[in-house]
């Protein structure tokens, strides 16, 4: 029997929008005054900014500053509808989603849920490892780093205060590069400062990358400048060099050779994962959905994908199109588009650029038809970011951090929080 989620009963048409990321929030915002009623279901109540994920993990950011309530999105928006719970089904014949809180039919459904990381089927680097795809997880990784840093300050046995203090990153995009890069600014510049009993030559920062270059998907240019930055911000970096096995202990190469690791963060792979009710044809390489220039997946009628959960085959992009936020957001922008006026453009990506960020005055940057590095690329760097941010306040806040860690080059939350447990 269908819940009725205390929704009004209007008439209009009904679409849902199943997550609240880049994607689901774009379209929903675009659809706000259509004649659509459109829900948004997610389990979580707020918008999660990724991009700065390791900010948060490095005590550089608030987790409050980079997650923005979706409720606050939607207060001047009669026709939008936020419901947080958790999707269990898609029954695409009876036009209607299963969900933790109930039933809920559908006039259009588009799935916009992004992607998890991908372990590639290694359960034990599942386990074992850290991930830094949610707001938890990066407040998760913050407090195993202080945590490995406040058991060090307690041994006087040097190697296992070289294993406590030492960080391995697996993965050479821009997540795997940007913390590379934070986690070696906090220990030049302010760790010494909290912990002047340790000897912090013994920490090393570690990046290994399968591939023959970091930034793959950048320029060639981009990809030597960055590599250039953290050798000179002291991270050793290994290319060409795959992790085999990792069991929480020891991290084993592809050619056997084994290290002692206590903190290994995971950052090599995404991938989409595979709902309840839809066939498996309409699933291709990484587990995204197949769609068509409309974002319509294939061979489903009134159900698309938007983000980097989907895969669009075009002339230009073969293997579908990169899962970064501008992809998701124009195709979130021309899918309201289609849905308001009926029509069916295509969609065509318009590259506007990619960028990432080293450190203080180093970052790269890619626009269409050159790229540059530096401290312009750093401040550009920064200046989109935070136009990017949801709401006012949350830019403010992220700005008077960003200031006030770049002339003190010292941030101030550091604060080990652990789970609350009665007794």
């Amino acid at each position: 029997m269908e819940n009725t989620f205390n929704l009004p009963k209007n008439g209009k048409e009904r679409i849902i929008i199943i997550g609240a990321g880049f994607a689901g929030l774009k379209l929903a915002r675009k659809l706000s005054a259509s004649k659509y009623q459109v829900v948004v279901i997610d389990k979580r109540n707020f918008h999660q900014f990724q991009p700065l994920f390791y900010q948060v993990a490095t005590s550089g950011l608030e987790p409050s500053n980079i997650s923005f309530p979706v409720r606050k999105v939607f207060q001047d928006h009669s026709n939008l509808h936020f419901r947080s719970t958790e999707l269990l089904e898609i029954k695409h014949e009876e036009k209607v989603i299963v969900t933790k809180s109930g039933v809920l039919s559908y006039d259009r459904l588009v799935i916009a849920t992004g992607v998890d990381t991908n372990y590639f089927g290694n359960k034990n680097i599942e386990e074992h490892s850290i991930s830094m795809k949610t707001t938890a997880q990066a407040i998760n990784l913050r407090n195993r780093i202080l945590e490995s840093f406040e058991a060090a300050i307690l041994t006087d046995d040097k190697k296992e205060q070289s294993k406590l203090l030492s960080v391995v990153v697996v993965g050479g995009g821009p997540t795997g590069v940007e913390l590379s890069g934070a986690i070696a600014e906090i220990k030049n510049f302010v760790l010494q400062k909290d912990y002047p009993e340790l000897d912090f030559s013994r920490m090393k920062i570690r990046l290994y990358e399968a591939a023959p270059r970091l930034l793959h998907v950048m320029s060639e240019k981009a990809s030597a400048d960055a590599l250039r930055f953290l050798e000179k911000m002291g991270v050793e970096v290994h290319l060409n060099t795959m992790i085999k096995d990792y069991d929480g202990d020891d991290m084993t190469l592809a050619d056997g050779t084994t290290f002692k690791v206590q903190n290994l963060v995971w950052t090599a792979g995404v991938g989409g994962k595979k709902l309840v009710g839809l066939p498996e044809e309409v699933y291709v390489r990484g587990t995204r959905l197949k769609v068509d220039r409309n974002n319509q997946i294939i061979g489903l009628k009134d159900i698309y994908a938007v983000g980097d959960i989907c895969s669009m085959e075009t002339e230009k992009w073969p293997n579908g199109h990169p899962q970064v936020a501008q992809v998701a957001i124009q195709q979130a922008m021309l899918l309201a588009k289609n849905l308001i006026k009926e029509q069916d453009t295509p969609f065509e990506y318009k590259d506007k650029g990619s960028m990432a960020t080293i450190g203080r005055n180093m970052a790269v940057v890619d626009l269409p038809g050159f790229s540059f590095s530096g401290t312009i690329a750093w401040f550009l760097w920064l200046v989109v970011h935070l136009m990017a941010i949801v709401g006012v306040k949350n830019r403010l806040f992220i700005f008077i951090n960003w200031a006030q860690g770049y002339f003190s080059r010292d941030q101030s939350l550091r604060i080990l929080i652990r789970p609350f447990k009665k007794g």
